[in-house]
């Protein structure tokens, strides 16, 4: 096979690995690092495909964008892990941290900026996570994000960090942004521990070199990529439709209306959101795969290994409800915040991506879109300036004062002292405890496997999760405990299965079903979804009966005169 031609001549000297040349041209400043090949590759995007390590090297150190996608829709990291090589995941993931870290302190200004023009305020942000799946919604965490905003300074608090060794990670902090004539200063407050973090983003940005060695990956967390599979999960809403929720039988049906936190919302539904879970497992090992028990089929590519995936599409009905009536400005002073959080959070990136759609006219009070295959969230706005629940920080402005003047359609006054440290905290300075967390969604994935059946043994959690999402996290069991992992999912189906179709109540004794041969995994994992499926066969079969009944009373109503 032929290299790129002369036109492009990054990509030539790439396609040769001749790095020390590539480094010369790049010294000259006279190429497009960016610049795609015919097949709509950047020069970083060919060098990890062929796994040019030296390449890499010298793009990377010249800023070569570690977060574009293919034409395939796969990042550049992702096709690190496909090499299977321990030193370029390693290379790759550092330089797309430092990226990610750099683009977040760079925006913050701008973002302090548009917010300065925009009234202050304080609102709370619930999310709540659900599933269709038997015995899985009420086990999902929830948090409450509550922001408050005031001239140039915002701050955000939530107690749900993330998670670290598969286990969902709680604690109270506090994410405090204040403009300032140098830039901006950043807070990352502790409450548990007292302390505080703080960056200047002026000094941030002009340290590059430590910056870059704080986001250096540890070798466990490279070989945990190289022994997982590689999950892309994409919501899709190209095709999306919005369509207002109908209500009523006797009689005409009319617009559905709900109140939520206070105001009058339209119930909007969105169809044709779809969403597509890719999983690639060429760079696992044998063994590896056969813990992960996709079922991947082999696709040709030009370069590199060929690809193993496999692919499930799935489409949803995310629902909105929208208030005329809000005071909120979705543009002005809400997407401002989900943008700086959609940084470094898998949750509000793909929030970002739905509300940045040409929405139906008013504010989403709520909304509740699909997360993962398994796994919706719905977030809610709510105590608006402490209207629903008063709090100490944010009350009426005095008469005659700049906010009361203001015009705002809720004037609210937000003491400033909810941005400053609080009395008895260290400040530590720029130097961190812990590295940035890592959002993406395979991991996020695994949190959620944890979270669900936290309360259960190991074996439980590992075979639940199988029946869930056909996937297994890379935990070795012992070989005996694969029959009794069996016998307690078979359990927990039966049970579910018991309580949707038993007339006693969930009070009435349980028997334990005898123990037979153990189910194979598709009849557990059928198990599961059958009974997803009767309750949504139940949905539809109630929502045809009532049109069916309006129809006739629509009728007989027209008979009758």
């Amino acid at each position: 096979m032929a290299g790129p031609g002369p036109t492009f001549p990054l990509h030539r000297l790439v396609w040769a690995n001749r790095h020390r040349e590539l480094e010369a041209a790049l010294h000259s400043r006279q190429h497009d690092i960016e610049q795609e090949d015919p097949r709509g590759r950047t020069p970083l995007e060919l060098a990890v495909s062929l796994g040019n390590l030296e390449s890499v090297r010298v793009l990377l150190r010249h800023n070569a964008n570690v977060g574009k996608e293919s034409c395939q829709g796969w990042a550049v990291l992702q096709e690190a892990v496909s090499t299977g090589d321990p030193e370029m995941v390693q290379l790759v993931l550092q330089y797309r941290d430092y990226q990610r870290a750099t683009q977040r302190l760079a925006g913050i200004p701008e973002l302090l900026h548009k917010l300065r023009q925009a009234p202050d305020f304080y609102v709370e942000m619930k999310w709540e996570f659900t599933s269709w799946v038997p015995l899985v919604s009420k086990m999902c965490p929830s948090d409450v994000y509550r922001v408050w905003k005031r001239g140039e300074s915002l701050r955000v608090d939530t107690s749900l960090l993330g998670f670290e060794h598969m286990t969902w990670q709680r604690g109270r902090r506090s994410f405090i942004f204040k403009g300032q004539e140098a830039g901006a200063l950043v807070m990352e407050v502790d409450h548990d521990r007292q302390v505080v973090h703080t960056e200047t983003l002026g000094l941030a940005l002009h340290e590059p070199e430590a910056l870059l060695a704080a986001m250096r990956p540890s070798e466990e967390h490279v070989a945990s990529r190289l022994t997982s599979p590689i999950v892309s999960t994409h919501l899709d809403t190209r095709n999306v439709a919005f369509e207002r929720n109908k209500c009523g039988i006797w009689g005409w049906r009319s617009e559905k209306m709900e109140t939520v936190s206070g105001y009058e919302a339209k119930v909007y539904s969105a169809t044709n959101v779809e969403l597509v879970t890719r999983t690639r497992t060429e760079h696992l090992s044998d063994q590896d795969k056969s813990r992960s028990k996709g079922k991947a089929s082999l696709e040709s590519r030009n370069i590199g290994r060929p690809i193993e995936m496999s692919s499930k599409v799935q489409r949803f009905k995310a629902t909105l409800w929208l208030s005329e009536e809000h005071p909120l400005s979705l543009g002005d002073q809400v997407t401002p915040i989900i943008d700086l959080m959609a940084i470094s959070n898998a949750h509000f990136a793909k929030l970002r991506d739905f509300i940045t759609l040409r929405l139906p006219p008013g504010f989403p009070v709520k909304i509740e879109i699909p997360l993962f295959h398994v796994l919706n969230a719905r977030i809610t706005f709510s105590n608006l300036c402490g209207c629903d629940e008063p709090l100490s920080s944010v009350g009426a402005p005095a008469p005659g004062s700049a906010v009361a003047a203001s015009g705002s359609p809720f004037p609210c006054e937000v003491d400033p002292a909810v941005f400053e440290v609080p009395e008895g905290y260290s400040v530590l300075g720029t130097e961190r405890s812990e590295p940035l967390r890592d959002e993406d969604d395979d991991l996020l994935q695994f949190a959620i496997q944890q979270s669900l059946l936290e309360a259960g043994t190991e074996a439980e959690q590992v075979t639940v999760w199988e029946a869930l999402s056909n996937t297994r996290p890379g935990t070795h069991l012992p070989q005996g405990t694969a029959f009794e992992e069996q016998l307690q999912l078979e359990r927990a189906l039966q049970e579910s299965l018991r309580m949707s179709t038993e007339t006693g109540g969930p009070g009435s004794p349980h028997r334990t079903p005898p123990a037979l041969a153990p189910p194979s995994f598709e009849e557990q994992l059928r198990l599961a979804l059958e009974l997803s499926s009767r309750e949504q066969e139940e949905r539809e079969r109630r929502g045809q009966q009532e049109e069916e009944d309006f129809q006739r009373i629509l009728q007989l109503s027209l008979t009758e005169h």
